[in-house]
C-alpha cells in the first residue's frame, strides 16, 4: 500500500486498509488490543497482582490469539457471503 499525502491533507491517507465489512485494520488492532488487556485484568485478580501488559501479551498470544481470531471469522465469512465474494 502506498500512502500519498498533500499539503492540506497531511495526516490523514488516501486509502485505509478494510478488512471485511468496512473494519479498518486499526479497527481489529484495538480489538485485540481490547482483549489482551481485559486478559490483563482477569489475570491479575486471579494471581492477586498485577501481571505486565508485556506478560499479558505474551501468554495471550500463545493461548488465546488463535482462538480468538477463530471466533471472528464467521463474521468476516458473512461478509463476504452477502457481498457476493468468496
Amino acid at each position: 500500500m502506498v500512502i500519498v499525502m498533500t499539503a492540506d491533507q497531511s495526516t490523514k491517507p488516501e486509502q485505509t486498509p478494510v478488512i471485511g465489512k468496512g473494519r479498518t485494520l486499526y479497527q481489529e488492532f484495538l480489538a485485540e488490543r481490547e482483549e489482551i488487556l481485559r486478559y490483563k485484568w482477569l489475570e491479575s485478580e486471579r494471581l492477586g497482582h498485577d501481571i505486565g501488559f508485556d506478560r499479558a501479551l505474551m501468554d495471550w498470544i500463545r493461548f488465546h490469539r488463535k482462538d480468538w481470531i477463530k471466533g471472528r471469522e464467521p463474521q468476516v465469512t458473512k461478509d463476504k457471503d452477502a457481498a457476493g465474494q468468496k
